[in-house]
């Protein structure tokens, strides 16, 4: 392979061109070509600026030009793409900047599949994606080129550094408009391999096609109102859906502006909502971990009088949309930020293998605890399945899209699977036909395996249907609705609600709470105080105190390993 380019060493440091005389000729894609990566749009939005970053400014013109520098250094190893052949993987470790544009930019350049990795991760878990993906290619930003240099020689990877910013003032031409419109199709074409967290099991690469990102970032565009004019506050990691499409695709497909922190930090965010730049941030999307500790930031430094009126002014008159996601928000977060700035968050609900494919409306009410209704281009189901001899068949409860939901006759509110199609739905998870296989209902829907119901003229997510259902006494118990229950508790900070083995009931409900500062809290305490809130079957048996409950980047937790802690086999 690094024959093709004999240059090449076992690590090339490539430091970045600033390309300022690039002459940008849009590329455009021609009609049947529909689901082309979002770098063609990148020429038409020239100087405007794309990305602000801990290094500054960068615009589309930049951040273009960059990328197909560093796409012909990787077709040197590649060589050229061909439809007729499967595109390579190109993995990227890159800290929250604009190198991750740039790289995951030029592996589309370069026709390869980008497989972004986690800055967080261990070795031994980026070894398993670089080995489990077969990347072929795999780049380091300079920070973190220790990390990754050592993995490639283990691995015979090829493997380059890549510095953030360019490094010179070269103004050589090096875009061609004919070598850059590569003429591959890209609507069933590899895109992007992203790893699924990993909370019922060992993280799963699941690929998308060009046109599975294109319908989920259009769905989000169309749905949410997307225009040039946004700027939106990035704080998520780069390894997942909500951070990859939500948060970045979505933007620079528009033309908009996305001001990215290096890491969450709630002063920084604080000061962003409250500055009174013209051209500061207008949109905002987290996971509830995050608005949690934003609160706490707000209770401990601006819950002053004078203070206050400022916060809810600012945040209402800047900031348009304000996003809850990737797990369940709790109600008393949601009804928390209400009060401090006037904005009701918008859940909604997606997955790695689906994108987002229920939202509450943008203009209208939300539901608290509700996820809405389904996205443009998103069929959603609730359904039984009926084991056969041979397959399975399933009752379906309700069927809908975003014109509207039916509900059949004899299911009204009755719980199911959710289930989905559309364009959105992923391709495969890569190299394993059989799990493939077993997430697909013999008709095609992609199998969540969350429990869900329509009511309400809304979707509700109970949870995921292995660890989230409880099964005590003959009661189906949704774990996520006796947390949501608990959380109002004035004692309670952060609590899992777990399905405990129990040779009698079956499972029993145990509560694993994190108690505030100064707070006590005994089981027969949280009894009496939850049988005015919930049915008595709901109600907790145990109570275990912890100082921390665990939580991945996204906000989850995985209570599987709970389980494992705490009720040993």
């Amino acid at each position: 392979m690094a024959g093709r380019c004999h240059r090449l060493l076992s690590t090339v440091r490539l430091h970045c061109l600033r390309t300022l005389s690039c002459s940008l000729h849009t590329p455009v894609p021609s009609p049947s070509q529909p689901h082309s990566p979002v770098f063609y749009k990148a020429p038409a939005y020239g100087n405007r600026t794309a990305l602000v970053d801990q290094h500054g400014p960068h615009s589309y013109k930049d951040l273009y030009c960059r990328s197909f520098a560093l796409s012909k250094e990787i077709a040197c190893v590649l060589g050229n793409p061909r439809n007729d052949v499967p595109p390579e993987r190109v993995a990227f470790l890159c800290p929250n900047d604009s190198s991750y544009v740039v790289c995951q930019w030029a592996a589309w350049m370069s026709g390869a599949i980008a497989v972004p990795l986690y800055k967080n991760h261990p070795p031994l878990e980026l070894e398993y994606i670089l080995k489990d993906s077969q990347s072929a290619v795999v780049l380091a930003e300079t920070t973190y080129a220790d990390v990754i240099a050592p993995l490639a020689d283990k691995l015979g990877i090829e493997n380059f550094t890549v510095a953030d910013f360019p490094q010179d003032g070269t103004t050589e031409d090096i875009f061609n408009v004919e070598d850059h419109n590569l003429n591959l199709d890209w609507k069933e074409r590899g895109a992007m391999i992203i790893y699924t967290s990993g909370t019922t099991g060992r993280p799963k690469g699941v690929l998308s096609t060009h046109q599975n990102l294109s319908a989920m970032v259009t769905a989000l565009i169309e749905e949410w109102s997307w225009t040039k004019s946004d700027c939106i506050l990035h704080v998520l990691p780069l390894h997942h859906v909500h951070g990859v499409v939500n948060k970045l695709l979505c933007p620079l497909w528009v033309g908009a502006t996305c001001v990215m922190l290096p890491e969450f930090s709630p002063k920084k965010v604080w000061e962003h909502f409250l500055s009174t730049d013209s051209s500061s941030i207008n949109v905002f999307m987290a996971v509830p971990t995050i608005y949690s500790k934003l609160i706490d930031y707000y209770e401990s430094h601006l819950a002053k009088p004078g203070i206050k009126d400022f916060v809810r002014a600012m945040c209402q008159q800047k900031i348009r949309l304000m996003v809850s996601g990737s797990s369940a928000l709790p109600v008393p977060i949601l009804e928390r930020w209400r009060e401090i700035t006037g904005h009701t968050l918008l859940e909604r609900y997606g997955m790695t293998e689906i994108g987002m494919a229920l939202t509450n409306p943008l203009h209208g009410p939300r539901v608290p605890g509700s996820v809405g209704n389904p996205f443009p281009g998103v069929d959603v189901r609730i359904a039984t399945e009926i084991p056969q001899k041979e397959g399975s068949s399933y009752t379906v409860h309700a069927k809908g899209d975003a014109a509207g939901t039916e509900v059949f006759l004899g299911f009204e509110d009755r719980e199911g699977e959710l289930q989905v199609r559309g364009p959105a739905v992923f391709n495969e998870y890569w190299n394993k036909p059989q799990e493939t296989r077993e997430a697909f209902t013999p008709d095609g829907w992609f199998r969540t395996g969350d429990t869900a119901v329509y009511k309400d003229n809304s979707y509700w997510i109970l949870g995921r249907t292995s660890v989230d259902i409880i099964k005590s006494g003959g009661y189906k118990i949704s774990a996520l609705e006796v947390e949501r229950h608990l959380l109002a508790h004035p004692s309670i900070a952060d609590v899992a609600v777990i399905g405990a083995p129990d040779s009698t009931w079956g499972q029993r409900v145990s509560a694993i709470v994190k108690l505030r500062n100064g707070q006590t809290l005994s089981l027969k305490e949280m009894k009496e105080w939850g049988r005015a809130v919930m049915a008595p079957y709901c109600i907790p048996a145990e109570l275990i105190r912890v100082e921390e409950i665990p939580r991945n980047q996204m906000g989850k937790i995985n209570k599987k390993q709970l389980l494992a802690l705490f009720y040993p086999q």
